[in-house]
Order: structure tokens, then C-alpha cells, then sequence
């Protein structure tokens, strides 16, 4: 029997997380079955399950899979030479969002959403988005510390309350984007500015 490359493996891994967020995106988090996402695979069930034993393991790939370049994203932020503030961080990270709802496959923010929702009742998801927006809120804070030795925000302030406010201003772009659909990253960072008074 031919011996399965890692090349293979990662590939029907990836086909089978495209396969479940396309019916999540359609069909919702609660209609979404295994066997949907079986039959929307094209692989059998035992492949599936060979890689993902509950939707619940599939939904934490899926985030794993659209936040997986966040590292990078903020490694890169806190690596600029030039005076960093926190609404040039949540520019790019907004930014970031929209290019990851935009890749081929369907807008995984809608995901989110609902895996948002889901959290409220279901430990497994919960769990794992702990772990996610934990991690999301730890780069705000490293920005806001980043600002603070930079000079653009005030030094006695709480980083650990800069990132809280950070990052609650992510989901209500992104539920916007989704709901109304007249925001861009643009207009809201406009807004901020506005309502911040600041100019960078």
C-alpha cells in the first residue's frame, strides 16, 4: 500500500475544512451535519473522520485556518520603526479581516459570527474561541505597550484595558460588513478618527 505523503494529508485536511465552511456559510451551524459535510467533501466518511471526529473539530480548523496569519500580521506591525499608534494597528487588523473574508471559499467571517453564538452553548466552541480572541487581545496589548513606549498613548494608562477596547471594535465591523453592508475599512476608520479626535 502506497505510503500517504504529509503533502497529501495537509491537502485532504484543507479540502475537508473548505467542505465545512461552504455548508456552514449556507446552511448555518446548526443545519450543518457531518454528513453534509461529508457529502460536500467528496470523500468518504471514514476519511473524514479519519482527520476530524466532530463538527465541533472542524469549526476550531476553520478558525485555526482564517486566524493563522495573525501572528505574522502583528509581528509586523510591532516590527515598524515608525511611532505605532492603536488605530494604525486596528487598520491593519481590520484590513486583514476584510482580505481573509475575501479569499476564495467563501467569507469566513460568517463563521465567526456564528461560532460567536455557539460559544454561548457549547463548550467545545467556546473553548476554542477563548483561545483565539485570547490571543487576538494579547497583540492589542502588546500594541498599546508598543504606543505607550512610543509616545502616542498615555503612559499611566491600563495596556490590558487599551486591548479590551482594541479588540471590542473588531466584531462590530465585522457584523456591519455582514448585516448592513455600506462599512469598509475606510469609513470605519474614518469614524474612529472622528470620534477619537486623532489624526494618524
Amino acid at each position: 500500500m502506497p505510503k500517504v505523503t504529509e503533502e497529501h494529508r495537509l491537502a485532504r485536511r484543507a479540502q475537508i475544512v473548505a467542505a465545512a465552511r461552504t455548508c456552514v456559510i449556507e446552511e448555518g451551524f446548526h443545519k450543518t451535519t457531518m454528513a453534509d459535510v461529508i457529502r460536500e467533501s467528496g470523500l468518504s466518511a471514514g476519511a473524514v473522520y479519519g482527520y476530524f471526529k466532530s463538527k465541533e473539530e472542524i469549526v476550531a480548523a476553520i478558525a485555526e485556518d482564517a486566524l493563522g496569519t495573525i501572528d505574522e500580521l502583528f509581528g509586523k506591525i510591532l516590527a515598524s520603526e515608525q511611532p505605532l499608534t492603536p488605530l494604525a494597528a486596528l487598520d491593519a487588523a481590520i484590513r486583514h479581516v476584510v482580505a481573509i473574508a475575501e479569499r476564495p471559499g467563501g467569507d469566513v467571517t460568517r463563521v465567526a459570527v456564528q461560532a460567536w453564538a455557539e460559544s454561548l452553548r457549547n463548550p467545545t466552541i467556546k473553548a476554542t474561541a477563548l483561545g483565539k480572541y485570547s490571543q487576538l487581545r494579547d497583540h492589542f496589548e502588546a500594541v498599546a505597550r508598543r504606543a505607550q513606549a512610543d509616545g502616542t498613548v498615555d503612559p499611566d494608562a491600563d495596556p490590558g484595558h487599551i486591548a479590551q477596547a482594541m479588540f471590542g471594535l473588531l466584531p462590530g465591523f465585522i457584523i456591519q460588513r455582514l448585516l448592513i453592508g455600506d462599512v469598509t475599512p475606510d469609513t470605519y476608520l474614518d469614524g474612529l478618527r472622528a470620534l477619537f479626535g486623532a489624526r494618524t
